[in-house]
């Protein structure tokens, strides 16, 4: 309708071990259960589909795609009607549950709503406590370091590994773009800052803010054997390398061109919990979006939706 450009390459899940055989087929049960036409594929039709790509089996999402995001983003500020602030550092907030909250930022504008809706990703938690209110995670920082293809003939559409339930990242995947380029990434190391997108970011406060959250600690302790592979193959292109050959054998590491890192606003509870799912919590005259997982892009208009909803029930309940 907006003539944004947009592609179905469809995607394959690919599992490359037996022990990922069972999470595949849930993966399977729970996508028939939400009506998503799924198809199961063995070795030979992962190659028909893809022919580069190798694994024991693979199910098939044929209604996958992708689009120009940049696109969306812009049509959706355009006809949204709203005033877009950009560089606007919140710095104070003030919240009366009768009149509604106002919003300070670093150039002594203040901004005035009935509902504030925090969707500040990185600084969300921060944002919250400014609000008054607690929040009951941290965000602790991780940064995704991406190459990109240089000879995307390889591969065709969507490649992705079986995800691991332990962990809410996506793992090593291959993501043909709209303009023919493949991403394939990311890793997931911690950012010593909470836009720390290269190692030579630190931001000591924020830094300390997360080495103090209890959480982090539990966290570390936990998974600290994942944390030092991921670890590994930031340090070394070999590594990574070997980390996309389980799906895709045929790279090499002169295929693999550094690309830009994205930093994932990973909620952490206080139990050392990686928070997977949505987390949204509500005060009065306030809802705070507190984890957003990838891939949120693709759910941003139902939560969207979601996030209005609770945003009308708050003024409603005031």
């Amino acid at each position: 309708e907006y003539d944004i450009p947009h592609a179905v390459t469809g995607k394959l899940i690919v599992a490359t071990e037996k022990a990922e055989l069972p999470r595949l087929h849930a993966l399977v049960q729970r996508g028939r259960e939400n009506g998503i036409p799924v198809r199961e594929l063995g070795p030979a039709q992962i190659t028909e589909a893809e022919p580069e790509v190798r694994g024991l089996a693979a199910i098939h999402v044929g209604t996958t795609g992708v689009c120009d995001y940049v696109a969306v983003a812009r049509q959706l500020a355009e006809a949204s009607g709203a005033d877009i602030r950009y560089g606007a550092d919140v710095v104070r907030i003030d919240r009366r549950p009768d009149l509604g909250a106002a919003v300070r930022t670093a150039d002594g504008t203040i901004v005035r709503g009935r509902v504030l809706v925090n969707c500040a990703g990185l600084h969300c938690d921060e944002t919250a406590r400014l609000a008054g209110d607690d929040p009951g995670m941290r965000i602790v920082p991780f940064r995704g370091e991406y190459f990109t293809l240089a000879r995307p003939e390889l591969v065709r559409g969507l490649v992705y590994p079986v995800p691991d339930p332990a962990f809410p990242f996506l793992g090593v995947h291959l993501t043909r773009g709209i303009d023919g380029s493949v991403h394939v990434g990311p890793n997931a190391v911690p950012a010593l800052a909470r836009e720390g997108y290269g190692w030579g970011v630190v931001r000591p406060r924020e830094l300390g803010a997360t080495l103090s959250w209890p959480g982090s600690w539990r966290m570390a302790r936990r998974h600290w054997r994942y944390g030092a592979g991921e670890l590994r193959r930031s340090v070394s292109k070999a590594a990574f390398t070997e980390a996309v050959r389980r799906l895709l054998p045929a790279v090499t590491p002169d295929d693999l061109l550094p690309a830009a890192a994205g930093v994932r606003a990973q909620a952490v509870l206080r139990d050392g919990t990686l928070v997977d799912d949505f987390l949204i919590k509500e005060g009065p005259r306030t809802v705070h979006v507190l984890n957003a997982p990838s891939p949120a892009a693709t759910a941003s208009l139902p939560i969207g939706r979601e996030v209005a909803r609770r945003a009308l029930a708050a003024l409603a309940a005031s």
